[in-house]
């Protein structure tokens, strides 16, 4: 059994899926969750607090500055815009897909996680994940 979700994004940042994963899954199995995009990621991460994701951005954000940035000098890759190859570096360092088991019909994350698309682009954006359930 396979879906697409679709996610407007509105620039960097972690966008929370797990509702809307949670209202799809029919029935217990292996979930597999892949992004169709190549400057954006997924993540399992802490729901909990929105402090873990403003950290997560900064963090990021730090580790691989735009292309504009005297540190980024060496990249080839601007004609997109100083975002484009760094989003593309985030994503080359962070998952582009999920496996989550499926119990009593629900994704077994623990209490505090969620299910994310990491945004890594600063223009608005509508990106694809598909879905598929095994089992």
């Amino acid at each position: 059994m396979q879906t697409v979700f679709t996610i407007d994004t509105h620039g960097p940042g972690l966008y929370e899926i797990t509702d809307e994963v949670c209202r799809w899954v029919p029935r217990d199995g292996l979930l597999t969750l892949f992004i169709q995009h190549t400057s954006a990621s997924l993540l399992v991460q802490e729901n909990a607090d929105p402090d873990v994701q403003a950290d997560l951005s900064a963090f990021f954000g730090r580790l691989v500055p735009p292309a504009d940035h005297a540190s980024m000098s060496y990249l080839t890759h601007v004609l997109e815009g100083p975002d484009d190859m760094p989003a593309h570096l985030k994503a080359a360092l962070l998952p582009v897909s999920l496996s989550i088991p499926v119990v009593n019909g629900r994704p077994a994350l623990g209490r505090w996680q969620g299910i994310y698309v990491f945004e890594h682009r600063r223009a608005p954006h509508r990106r694809r994940v598909v879905a598929h359930l095994l089992g």
